[in-house]
């Protein structure tokens, strides 16, 4: 497959409601396909799901959102189920700890399985019913489960990475897409005037509710790196020394260095010929021509401290993206790793502002003025998160092309490293 995908689409998929049904909750089975049983069932972190609670989760969501509420004569498959799989949503009822989630044998994988397909033939059923669902509310509950369910196939791949890599065999998920090593050109810089600039979604279709209102920002003169930063750059940083010099961390990041012995990123080891990482194609040497990823936002912020610049803001992120299509590589060219920069792109624009890996920016996770969260638990869904938190921007290489959005805010922790993170750097 191209290991590049370029979108202009809003919508999931082409095709009706129950086409775009069909096709995202194929997609998660066709992920699961390299799985065996016993790999859906491990939970390695908190932060980390078993991959058969993924698979009720999202279907919990069909189920609890769209069948309960409007398909009239709705039997739930199993009286428990909404306890076990509800994730989050406090007016949905109680759940069951987040942290006790690999600790279920039971219900099965095969049983999980048995619910995904009662589900689906109802869903089915009922979106025969209702094919223009998605014409008339863009913003259905029934596309932001769409949404979700790609949220979540993200985080298969994510997830079975991390479980995968605590293994000592480093078993290999699926064989990687091979290339020919190329060598990063130096970075340049692309620069953007001073102004006051609009942000967030106020387009046709849809969007999560963090994404808007829309709203003027007044921006300094900026630029950007014009490439996302390398495997390479960042072995420059570990060689003099940074993981042991307090000066470049924030205080946060320095304690958790110490207190977690961080000396590179997560899935990083030295072998006897150089660095290896962790990759779903199994142990391999680091590409030092390869965006670097699984880096916390301390690490990030570190970088360009130690490189002499900063991280971008979102608002400057999001206005230099109209200069550039979306495109990259997401998760349906099949390669799931970030991708070298194409040196066939010209060097006066920004590459690689999608796909490959999420961009930590130093925006805190906020609301936008005038925000308010939808009515219900699905109100629940952004708006409860906004503290403590940074926004990344761009999408990844385990994030499906349809999915993401100039105005797309993803929002993690700072010490947060098993996503697929990277670094752009910005000056002002």
């Amino acid at each position: 497959m191209d290991p590049t995908v370029e979108t202009t689409t809003r919508r999931t998929t082409a095709g009706t409601a129950r086409d775009r049904y069909a096709a995202v909750r194929g997609f998660t089975t066709k992920l699961c396909e390299p799985l065996e049983t016993e790999d859906y069932v491990v939970q390695t972190m908190t932060d980390v799901s078993p991959t058969k609670w993924h698979l009720a989760h999202t279907t919990w969501f069909f189920e609890t959102f769209v069948l309960s509420e409007f398909a009239e004569g709705y039997k739930p498959f199993h009286p428990r189920y909404a306890y076990l799989f509800n994730s989050y949503y406090v007016q949905a009822g109680d759940r069951h700890r987040r942290d006790k989630r690999g600790s279920l044998t039971r219900p099965t994988v095969s049983e999980i399985i048995a619910y995904r397909e009662y589900v689906d033939e109802h869903m089915i059923a009922f979106l025969d019913l209702h094919p223009d669902l998605f014409d008339r509310s863009p913003e259905s509950v029934l596309e932001i489960g769409l949404h979700h369910e790609q949220q979540h196939q993200e985080l298969i791949l994510t997830d079975i990475k991390h479980v995968f890599s605590a293994n000592p065999l480093k078993p290999v998920y699926r064989a990687g897409v091979e290339g020919a090593r190329v060598s990063a050109s130096k970075a340049s810089w692309v620069e953007f005037e001073e102004g006051l600039y609009e942000v967030g979604w106020d387009e046709a279709g849809f969007a999560y509710d963090n994404e808007g209102p829309r709203h003027r920002v007044y921006l300094r003169p900026f630029a950007l790196a014009d490439r996302l930063v390398t495997s390479g750059e960042y072995m420059r940083f570990i060689d003099d020394g940074s993981y042991r010099r307090p000066e470049l961390w924030l205080s946060d990041g320095w304690a958790v260095v110490e207190a977690e012995g961080w000396e590179a990123p997560s899935y990083w080891e030295r072998g006897e010929d150089g660095w290896e990482h962790y990759t779903l194609a199994g142990l391999c040497p680091v590409d030092e021509s390869e965006p670097v990823t699984h880096v916390s936002y301390y690490e990030a912020d570190a970088y360009a401290r130690w490189a002499g610049h900063r991280l971008a803001t979102e608002f400057e992120w999001e206005v230099a993206s109209e200069s550039v299509p979306i495109r990259g590589s997401f998760v349906d060219a099949g390669r799931y790793h970030p991708a070298p920069v194409d040196p066939g792109e010209p060097q006066d624009a920004l590459r690689q502002m999608f796909g490959e890996v999420w961009q930590w920016t130093q925006s805190h996770y906020s609301p936008y003025p005038g925000y308010k969260p939808p009515d219900g638990a699905i109100g629940e869904y952004n708006g409860k998160f906004m503290c403590n938190q940074f926004v990344l921007r761009g999408g990844s290489c385990a994030t499906s092309a349809s999915h993401i959005r100039r105005t797309y805010r993803n929002f993690f922790h700072a010490p947060a490293r098993w996503q697929f993170t990277g670094i752009r750097l910005a000056r002002s």
